[in-house]
């Protein structure tokens, strides 16, 4: 055990002296139109950050371009999706490096509303992890919002 020790400490040293690789951050695609709709601020948060060899995606949501939000869960669904392609697309990624998303839904039933949308754009053999949950409100009334990460290594 005393072996041990020593060498766990030298490897947390190391670790701590190791260059650290940059963050990139994206910047958000918010227009005036959506700033508006957020009370009048420019959104808080990168629409994604790349930490090393990962790219996390914060939370989208089926805003267009001129800041509305499509009505019904198959439209919000897939400007939910194209908002993100457009985000892997800025990173010079493709929706094949995705491993793992977050979908948070203003009503579990329409779950499999959002999943028949969600699968057309991955390989069906390739899927990523997810987590669904259901959500008591969703930033500007939406009715998805699906947070992503991938590999950009």
């Amino acid at each position: 055990m005393r072996r041990v020790v020593p060498l766990t400490i030298a490897a947390i040293l190391a670790g701590c002296t190791a260059e650290r690789p940059a963050l990139r951050h994206y910047p958000p695609q918010d227009s005036a139109a959506v700033a508006a709709r957020a009370g009048g601020f420019r959104l808080p948060f990168s629409a994604a950050v790349r930490a090393g060899d990962v790219l996390y995606i914060s939370g989208q949501i089926g805003t267009r371009a001129d800041g509305s939000i499509p009505a019904g869960m198959d439209a919000q669904s897939r400007q939910t999706m194209d908002n993100i392609g457009a985000i892997l697309r800025d990173a010079g990624l493709g929706w094949e490096h995705v491993f793992h998303c977050l979908v948070m839904m203003e009503d579990m039933s329409q779950w499999q509303a959002f999943n028949r949308v969600y699968v057309t754009y991955f390989d069906p053999d390739r899927l990523p992890a997810r987590s669904a949950l259901g959500a008591d409100g969703l930033a500007l009334g939406a009715l998805v919002e699906v947070e992503c990460q991938a590999w950009a290594g």
